[in-house]
Parts: structure tokens; sequence; C-alpha cells
């Protein structure tokens, strides 16, 4: 059912300005935005008082996997309590993934994973992995692009014997991907190097999650960031590369950024704030349920993380939220390389970027919505339907508590995972409401998600970074020699 919903004295914050407003939410739309609307509220229009507080668009977490098989299991988190956990934060939209099993026909994982997403208490899109290729895969990406509104393929460098894409399968996705006008993303680490690895740790005798991070160093990242970053660049297609994870990384888009490729990053939460001492642990558990891929890094790396939103370099912020409990993470008892790998964090993604990030003079309010919806939106061709506080946009808002606090745990929060890797981190700004599609969804503590609320959102193709490469590509076009 529609409702109103008058969010009055607020300070409502885009990611070029923020000014004083009221915001009129109608019909699931933004109606008015502007001083004094109390006016034009219809009847029976739901207040909220926002004085002292921001408006901020409503998050936009472009990396989770819910309802996810994976490794043997599958994360305890489905689409209904994953979006609830995500709304309780202030987070209003995910893109989550359909990956294919290797030979698997696109459309057939599509389907799949659509029926499973019809719970989602918020919005949400798919990226689309490419895990295998024939003409059926090129045939298939076009129905999902032209038919189905997917505008972004997903391609991972690692899990060799498994979802790994070889180079053959990266150039002829890139090039698919660029005839269609939809975004490639990347996984970037060198699989044959971590499977390599892990056999080599395993040998030393280390087989707990100590020995996670020492198979899958910076460097392997940092390489397959390099290639995938080369292979874009020769064929004049934009990449964006997910979790991006340390410096290796960083420095090779912010390189190519610099010879002027468009290139784009995304960093999780969790890589800004947590470093790999947590492997050393002296709980197998508490260990293990850290384990994810890219691995935690070093401070130095979180640092760089920090100095690439700053300047421009990385432009979004996600948490790759996929959930394995204590006893799914045991499968990897006496070797690490078979933990599950996965963490939570879309409840805690924009408190503790805010935490980190606004409270320490990092970012500005502005800063902070633009890495947390505005760019994920401009990059997935969402713009300025969500990620902007705009008359027309979608009515997903967080009322953002500067002044609010909570501490992160495990028993509070509303993911079904037994574990936060955040635990017992006290953050200061928090959702003190949040609305999606016009409905209040998080009023102060109190949770009123209802399944299948969310819709399904078909992101067109050919976002605005296409045309200019396409018009670059016309310009500096090769001509033949007339003798």
């Amino acid at each position: 059912m529609s409702q109103s919903v008058l969010i009055r004295g607020g300070t409502v914050v885009n990611a070029d300005c923020e000014r004083r407003a009221d915001v009129l939410c109608v019909d699931g739309l933004i109606a008015a935005v502007g001083e004094n609307l109390t006016a034009q509220a219809p009847a029976g229009c739901q207040v909220v008082e926002a004085g002292g507080q921001y408006v901020l668009p409503g998050g936009i977490d472009p990396h989770t996997h819910m309802n996810f098989p994976f490794m043997g299991t599958r994360t305890v988190d489905d689409f209904y309590s994953g979006t609830s956990a995500a709304l309780a934060g202030g987070t209003t939209s995910i893109i989550d993934f359909v990956i294919p099993d290797p030979q698997q026909p696109l459309m057939d994982a599509y389907q799949t994973w659509r029926g499973w997403a019809e719970s989602a208490a918020a919005d949400y899109g798919f990226h689309v992995a490419i895990t295998w290729w024939d003409e059926s895969v090129h045939r298939d990406m076009g129905t999902l692009v032209q038919q189905e509104g997917v505008n972004s393929f997903k391609h991972f460098m690692a899990y060799k014997n498994a979802i790994m894409c070889d180079d053959e399968t990266l150039v002829n996705s890139f090039r698919r991907a660029l005839e269609l006008g939809a975004m490639p993303t990347v996984h970037a680490e060198n699989g044959e190097l971590v499977y390599l690895l892990q056999q080599e740790v395993l040998k030393m005798g280390i087989t707990g999650p100590e020995g996670h991070p020492l198979s899958r160093p910076p460097m392997v990242e940092g390489e397959a960031a390099n290639r995938a970053i080369a292979i874009a660049d020769v064929l004049g297609v934009p990449i964006y590369i997910v979790h991006v994870s340390c410096q290796e990384s960083a420095d090779a888009i912010a390189r190519a950024r610099a010879r002027g490729q468009r290139v784009y990053g995304e960093v999780l939460a969790g890589h800004l704030v947590i470093d790999d001492s947590v492997y050393r642990h002296p709980d197998f558990n508490v260990a293990a349920a850290h384990v994810m891929s890219p691995p935690f890094r070093a401070k130095p790396h979180q640092d760089a993380l920090w100095r690439g939103l700053q300047s421009g370099q990385l432009h979004t912020t996600a948490t790759d939220h996929c959930t394995f409990c204590a006893a799914q993470k045991a499968a990897g008892q006496g070797n690490f390389a078979k933990i599950p790998n996965g963490c939570g964090g879309v409840e805690e993604r924009m408190a503790v970027i805010w935490d980190a990030g606004v409270n320490t003079g990092r970012l500005t309010p502005s800063e902070f919505v633009a890495i947390t919806s505005a760019n994920t939106a401009k990059l997935f061709n969402l713009y300025p339907r969500k990620g902007l506080i705009a008359v027309g946009a979608d009515a997903d808002l967080v009322v953002w508590d500067p002044a609010g606090s909570k501490t992160l745990s495990a028993k509070t929060h509303h993911s079904k995972n037994d574990f936060n890797v955040f635990e017992g981190r006290t953050v200061k700004g928090i959702a003190s409401h949040t609305v999606s599609r016009g409905q209040l969804v998080w009023v102060d503590g109190d949770l009123r998600t209802v399944p299948g609320a969310g819709r399904y959102i078909k992101r067109p193709a050919f976002g605005p970074q296409f045309s200019a490469s396409a018009l670059r590509a016309q310009v500096q076009a090769p001509t033949p020699v007339e003798r």
C-alpha cells in the first residue's frame, strides 16, 4: 500500500551539495524538496522530525551474495533477511550476482536467481557472471542486456577448477560487453598463483586460517588487476574492479586513470577498518569467520584505500555480504582452502564508513553520499532515479543521526549469521529512519520490512561512459595508408 511521508527540518545531502530542506514522498517517489512543505503534505501524511539530522539518498550496495550456493554450502542470509538487514543500516538497494555453473546456460541461472530474489524487502538488481564461453553465452548476454535490464557482467579471475575465467573468456566477454554497452567487472586475483600458493602453504604445515592471506598476497591481486585493465584498454571498454583491497591494485587503477582510461574501483567497508591480524586469532572460529577473498590486509593497505577514496581514484563502497556461519566455516578445519569464503556487513557498511571517514575528516558528508550511493547509481545507470534526492527520484532515503551511536554485534544485528566482523566496534553516526519506495521500514530501531516489497530494477545499457568511449574510439580510429 502507498503512503506519504514528510521528512521535516533536516539537512539534505547530495553528492554535490547540502542544504536545509524538507522532503515530501508520495506514492513511492520524491514529490517535493524545499523549505516549509508541511502545507503540501497530503492528509494522513506521516511526519519524521529530522531536526539536527541529515537526510541522505538511501545507500546502494553494489556487491552482495544472498542465498548463494558456494563451496559446497549456501549463505545463511537469503534475499529477505539480507535486504532487511540492509534497510536497518540505511541501504535501500543492492546489486547481487547471478553466478552460473560452468556450462550452465546464463538464462537458466538468471531465472533461478530471480526466483530466489522474489522475497527481497528492498530493491535489487543483478550482475551476471561469465564463467565459461561459447556462442550461447554470447547470445544470452544480449538477451540479458536488451530484455532483462542487466548492464554489467562479472568475471572471476580466481577460483581455479570452479568459476575462474581464463584470458580467452575475458577477451570474448569484454568485447561482447562493449558491443552491448554493459560494464565488465572483475574479481582480480591470479587464480593460478592462488592455487599454487595454497598447496605450498599447506606443505609448510600451515593449515589454519592464517594460511589464507599467505596464499593470496597483495601482488596476486595487483597482477590480475593490471592484466584485466590492460585487456580492457586494448579493447577500449570501461572496467570496474570489485573489492580492491591492497595498494598494488589501487595503484594499478590510479596509473590507468592517469593515462585517461576509464577504470573504476570498489572498496569494501571491512577492508577499510579490519587488518590481517584477525587470521592469527587463537580461536579457530573467530579467525575462520574472517576468511574472505581478497583477505583483510595490513594497515598500510587500508591507508592506501582511504587515499584512493579521498582522491577520487576509487569510487564506490560495498560489502561483498556473503554470510557463512561457524558450522559452515568448520568445513575448513585442517585445510584453510576449504573454509567457505565470505563475511557480512550489509547492515554496518554506512555506519562504519561514516564513523571512520566523516568523523575523522577523511570525507565530507557529500563525499560520503558519493561513495555510498551516487557513484554506484551513475556507474550502473541508475542515476538520477537512485542516488539523488530530487523531485521524481525514487523515495529511497535515510535520515542520518550524526550524534547517534551503537555498538555493532552479532547479538543485535539483523543478519541471520552468528558472527559479525565488526563485533564490539562502537560507531557514531547511524540511521534513525529508512524510507524504501516511500515506506517507512526502519524507525528508531523498529524494523518494519515485508517479504517481497522490493522490486527488480532494470538498468539501461550504454551509460554515459560508453558514449564517450565510443566517440573517442571513432576520433582515434586508424586509417590505412594509400600507396
